[in-house]
């Protein structure tokens, strides 16, 4: 059986996220192989959102496109460079009007991947709903596809598995992204359709949730919207890499990835 991999990485955050992208996905890509690459970058910019300027040093990094999330619109100088790329995405269930596309078509090897950016409801903003926007791509671009990857943006496990569960045997993958902490959950289902909870974070591992520490012990304590800040401590990168057959495009396995970086 011919094999390829697909290698996702999660939520990059801040200077040491990017530190540990730029020094070691290289290394990832040399040791996997992957036929594509994914990252969300959604918190590289400080911890939130993303500029052009770290769009090109993640793609330099070696990612073939990018997804993000909530925190997209936070650096507003990124909503022109959005409307001009098919590289980064933004969650597709925003409303009409919103800058920037939510799914895109890359080929590679000439393989046509689809990959999806969707965002969650549950303790998020009330926007579209992810399900049935999901169902809405997924008709106009099946033909257009050999493989689909659906980025799922959320707070709630259980939103993420019902997109997962409901979306079984119609795309490759879901992973999760959004808080940071990545998740034991790997699983194929019953139909193939590879499943993830939570990516985790490409950030700082002492802190919380790639945080500084002490401000988030303070907002606990006093209730003050105190604003986080990276912490400035070496990253763990994490993410998963999926291995299909090539000729059927089955998911065979799926792996998570959690290393420490040095820098």
């Amino acid at each position: 059986m011919k094999q390829m991999n697909i290698l996702v990485i999660g939520d990059v955050i801040g200077q040491p996220g990017i530190r540990a992208l730029v020094s070691m996905l290289p290394g990832l890509k040399k040791h996997y192989n992957p036929d594509f690459t994914i990252v969300n970058g959604e918190n590289s910019a400080d911890g939130f959102g993303i500029t052009e300027s770290l769009v090109h040093t993640i793609l330099g990094a070696g990612a073939d496109m990018i997804t993000t999330g909530n925190h997209v619109w936070q650096q507003r100088e990124i909503f022109p460079y959005l409307d001009s790329t098919d590289l980064v995405l933004r969650p597709a269930n925003y409303p009409p009007g919103a800058p920037g596309k939510g799914f895109g078509i890359y080929e590679k090897k000439g393989v046509r991947f689809g990959v999806i950016n969707l965002q969650g409801r549950t303790r998020m903003w009330p926007i579209d709903c992810p399900l049935r926007k999901a169902r809405e791509i997924l008709r106009k671009i099946e033909s257009q596809t050999d493989i689909v990857l659906v980025d799922m943006h959320a707070e709630s496990p259980e939103e993420k598995e019902a997109l997962a569960w409901d979306l079984d045997g119609k795309v490759q993958g879901v992973f999760g992204t959004h808080t940071h902490i990545q998740t034991m959950d790997e699983r194929i289902l019953p139909k193939g359709t590879a499943f993830l909870t939570d990516l985790g974070a490409t950030g700082p591992r002492n802190s919380i949730i790639g945080f500084d520490p002490e401000t988030g012990i303070r907002r606990n304590l006093t209730q003050l919207p105190l604003k986080s800040e990276v912490s400035s401590n070496p990253a763990i990168l994490c993410g998963i890499v999926l291995t299909l057959d090539r000729d059927t495009k089955a998911v065979t396995h799926i792996k998570r990835i959690r290393e420490q970086s040095a820098v």
